[in-house]
């Protein structure tokens, strides 16, 4: 009985010890990516993310925020393949969607068809566009309450020309419903995706 409660003590020890490097590592990442002052830099975080995505390859975190990395990078460096970062973008979010699907990976689908589809949005729009339509469907199914969600959807609106059943005045009352629910949102842990809350507030001030 003591040989077990010693071995049962050194597991969890193992196991403290691996959940203690992963989150050192993710801490690490996230830093550079919040430090990020160039497209160049933002692009070192995405693959210090896939190095610990693919080191670890039982979390879904890593290759998330590896994709959105490279996301935020393609809108710091206008000259960026956009189609290249984005099939890029798709295979680390394929790879987090074997792990958990969830809704914030529908939110990064839906941002990176936005990011495809600003190469030729005349032409591209009803690709693309339906297709990140679809992204934030599957992401209300999955978690309605991720205020994300909205956000997204309220952007689109809001770039979308009134012609076309976007403007300002369909595109208030969901980034209204983005700010409440951030009022009540909870991240799943300090690593967890937590951005938007801001920007929601900024982009309805706008709306006023």
């Amino acid at each position: 009985m003591k040989q077990l409660v010693v071995i049962a003590a050194m597991l969890a020890a193992v196991v403290v010890n691996a959940q203690t490097k992963f989150e050192s590592a993710m801490q690490r990442g996230m830093g550079m990516m919040k430090e990020a002052k160039s497209a160049v830099e933002m692009q070192e975080a995405a693959a210090f993310f896939e190095r610990v995505a693919e080191a670890e390859k039982i979390q879904w975190l890593p290759y998330y925020y590896a994709a959105f990395s490279l996301y935020n990078a393609a809108w710091m460096d206008q000259k960026t393949d956009k189609d290249k970062t984005g099939e890029k973008c798709k295979e680390l979010i394929s790879k987090a969607e074997a792990i958990e699907k969830n809704a914030d990976l529908y939110c990064l689908k839906q941002q990176i068809a936005v990011l495809q589809m600003m190469v030729d949005p005349m032409s591209r729009w009803q690709t693309y566009g339906q297709e990140g339509q679809q992204a934030l469907a599957a992401a209300k199914q999955v978690d309605p309450k991720n205020p994300r969600i909205y956000y997204l959807e309220a952007m689109t609106l809001m770039n979308t020309p009134e012609a076309f059943g976007g403007g300002k005045a369909v595109a208030k009352p969901l980034f209204a419903k983005s700010v409440e629910l951030f009022k009540t949102y909870q991240p799943a842990s300090a690593m967890h995706p937590n951005w938007g809350k801001a920007e929601a507030e900024k982009m309805l001030a706008q709306c006023q």
